[in-house]
C-alpha cells in the first residue's frame, strides 16, 4: 500500500467545520468577561491549543473565567452552528476502505468532542483513537498527543502523518517527526500554513485522499 499509514487528523477545522462555533464561543466569552469587542483574527489566533491555554492569552488574570463562559455558550450551541465540511467525511471513508488506519489528535476536551460526535454521528466510527487534551500532559505544538495517538496504534513515526489546518498542528507534526499535510479549508489562511514548509498542502478533500494514498498529482 502506497502513501501514509496510519493518519493521524485535528480535528476543528480539518474534520469537521467548526470556524463559527468557535469564533462566536470566543467572542461571546470575550463579551461577556472583559466587556470587549476583537475582530475574528484576533479571536482565533490561538485555535489549536488547549482552550485555557486560549484563555490565558485573552486575560490570564481571568483565564478560568472566560474558559468556564465559553464551554457553556459553546456547549448550549453547538447543535446549532458544528457543520460538516462536504467531502471530508467520503475521502475518510475511502481511506478506511484501504485498510488504513485513523486518529484524531485533538486540543479539545473528551466531553467536547462527544458533543461533536453527537452532531456528526457518522464521523465517530471512522476513528481507530482519539486522543484529547485530557490524554497527555503536554499539548500541540509539543509532539506528546501525536506520539501518544501512535503508541495506542502500535504505529511508529516513518509512515504516518498528520492533517491539520492551524500553525500549531505543523509544528507538532514535525516535532514528532511525521509528514505534515496542511488543509486550507479550515481556521488560518493559506499563507500563515505554508510560512511553516509543511511536507504538503491540500486545498480539497479530495488532494487530502490523494495525498494521503501517495497518489501523484
Amino acid at each position: 500500500m502506497t502513501g501514509f499509514d496510519p493518519i493521524l487528523l485535528d480535528l476543528d477545522g480539518t474534520v469537521i467545520d467548526s470556524v463559527a462555533l468557535i469564533r462566536e464561543s470566543h467572542r461571546h466569552a470575550v463579551r461577556t468577561v472583559l466587556g470587549e469587542d476583537w475582530e475574528d483574527e484576533r479571536l482565533v489566533a490561538n485555535v489549536g491549543r488547549p482552550l485555557i491555554e486560549q484563555m490565558a492569552v485573552f486575560d490570564p488574570a481571568r483565564a478560568q473565567e472566560l474558559y468556564d463562559v465559553y464551554r457553556v455558550w459553546n456547549h448550549a450551541n453547538t447543535s446549532a452552528l458544528l457543520l460538516a465540511y462536504e467531502g471530508v467525511e467520503a475521502a475518510l471513508r475511502e481511506l478506511r476502505d484501504d485498510g488504513r488506519r485513523l486518529a484524531i489528535v485533538t486540543s479539545k476536551s473528551h466531553d467536547a468532542v462527544d458533543l461533536a460526535w453527537g452532531v456528526l454521528p457518522t464521523l465517530r466510527d471512522l476513528f481507530d483513537v482519539v486522543i484529547a487534551a485530557e490524554d497527555t500532559e503536554r499539548h500541540k505544538p509539543d509532539a506528546a498527543p501525536l506520539l501518544e495517538a501512535l503508541r495506542r496504534l502500535g504505529a511508529a513515526p516513518e509512515g504516518a502523518c498528520y492533517v491539520g489546518d492551524a500553525p500549531f498542528d505543523m509544528l507538532a507534526g514535525r516535532a514528532a517527526d511525521l509528514t505534515t499535510i496542511a488543509v486550507t479549508w479550515g481556521f488560518f489562511p493559506p499563507h500563515e500554513l505554508l510560512s511553516l514548509g509543511p511536507d504538503l498542502v491540500a486545498d480539497t478533500p479530495a488532494d487530502m485522499l490523494r495525498l494521503c494514498r501517495g497518489e501523484p498529482a
